[in-house]
């Protein structure tokens, strides 16, 4: 009987996609009948213009999809500080709901309206978080531009706040939700912290500053990293990479349980995954390092904990997947790899082509790869690199796709596809 509910539970949860990165935060599914091939006119069972832009990944529950995005008036590009920047006269940051039927949009929201915000980089967008959303209610993180709460089926506000954070080229960590506790990464150029909200108020409950950043510019101290909870002997961490050290945390109370110095990666935009009981993650800028840390240290573990690391191909936007022993990765230039969980030896190596800055999926014994220019590819997971299938939308994507039983939602900068047998 237990064998039974459990095996319904782990069904029902696998029915929808509630945050970044899907049900365990991690880019995995049990997702069942997912498709393989797709076209502009293949296999789409809509296509729903989507107004403003994000670069944020859909969220889905039941029959309803959410997103949230940018109106974006005067935008222009614009070099800032070697960077190629967007810079806006005025945004007005939106929720918008979905029909998962139809694609029809069923209500949208208006959030907060800024006047010549932050300008953001041209990978960025004024709404990069992902939302996370549970019944009734959906919580939608801008970065510095805001944070709010809203009732699922109406689009209702239900509280407001801001936590402020200087991101230089825009927000990019997605909220966690932990019990009681919305769970918001702030690492900006001036200050860096985590901190954890009340989310039926919106009121803080804690705040934990992260371990010292020795750099000789702000700009070296910010990350954009989406934090992931992960169970390891009986409890709960909150494994958090930042700027120069990769950080646990108890989720209810913001205490650090241990931490390991990465080196003097920055601006990471990869997410950790976790596996075999060790943390995986990118270290982000200057050279990009892929870190296998044990998860059951105490203090500092960075001279006794760290299992493994590459230089090989890592990327700085996208996160890595997990396939039972091996574990995936894409660069930002499209190579992808296959490495042994364990050791980092690596299986295989190969040029799929093209920028690739979404994070890769894993459903039903395949990784989905997402290319920029709106192709994807659909491997066999496994040690040996055997390619499914190759499709191509015509609009450029980088937010990463949501995956539910039977079908893929996909976001282009203009579009959401749903895409599945019709």
């Amino acid at each position: 009987m237990l064998a039974a509910l459990l095996a319904q539970t782990t069904t029902a949860a696998e029915l929808n996609w509630p945050q970044f990165r899907g049900p365990h935060g991690d880019g995995s599914t049990a997702a069942r009948n997912v498709p393989v091939t797709w076209a502009e006119t293949n296999n789409v069972v809509w296509k729903s213009a989507v107004p403003g832009r994000g670069r944020s990944s859909p969220v889905i529950i039941g029959d309803r999809i959410w997103l949230t995005t940018a109106l974006e008036q005067d935008v222009r590009h614009v070099p800032i500080g070697g960077d190629d920047m967007q810079t806006a006269e005025h945004v007005s940051l939106e929720t918008v709901c979905l029909a998962r039927d139809s694609g029809k949009i069923l209500w949208r929201t208006r959030l907060f309206d800024i006047d010549k915000p932050d300008p953001v980089h041209w990978f960025n967008s004024w709404a990069t978080p992902t939302p996370v959303v549970e019944p009734g209610r959906i919580y939608c993180d801008f970065g510095t531009f805001g944070t709010a709460c809203l009732d699922t089926k109406t689009g209702k506000i239900i509280w407001k706040t801001k936590v402020p954070s200087d991101h230089q080229v825009g927000p990019g960590s997605s909220p966690v939700v932990y019990r009681n506790l919305l769970i918001l990464v702030r690492d900006g150029r001036e200050a860096q912290y985590v901190t954890a909200l009340d989310k039926k108020t919106g009121k803080a409950v804690w705040k934990t500053d992260r371990p010292p950043i020795e750099a000789s510019s702000p700009n070296l101290k910010k990350s954009f990293v989406t934090p992931l909870l992960v169970p390891t002997n009986g409890e709960t961490q909150l494994i958090s990479p930042a700027a120069h050290w990769v950080v646990s945390y108890d989720p209810a109370t913001g205490k650090e349980l241990w931490r390991a110095r990465h080196g003097v990666g920055f601006s990471i935009g990869s997410c950790p995954v976790y596996g075999h009981g060790m943390v995986f993650f990118s270290t982000g800028c200057m050279k990009a390092q892929l870190f296998a840390v044990r998860a059951d240290g105490s203090g500092d573990v960075t001279s006794t904990h760290v299992a493994w690391k590459t230089t090989k191909q890592v990327p700085v936007m996208s996160s890595p997947v997990m396939s039972g022993n091996e574990i995936y990765w894409v660069s930002d230039d499209g190579m992808a790899n296959c490495a042994d969980a364990a050791n980092g030896e690596v299986y295989w190596q190969e040029r799929l082509g093209g920028q690739h800055l979404a994070s890769p999926l894993l459903a039903e014994g395949r990784v989905y790869f997402f290319g920029k220019d709106g192709k994807s590819t659909v491997i066999k997971a496994g040690k040996r690199f055997e390619k499914i299938a190759e499709n191509v939308l015509p609009n450029e994507a980088i937010a990463t796709p949501a995956i539910v039983d039977r079908t893929l939602y996909l976001r282009t900068d203009s579009h959401l596809y749903r895409i599945g047998k019709n």
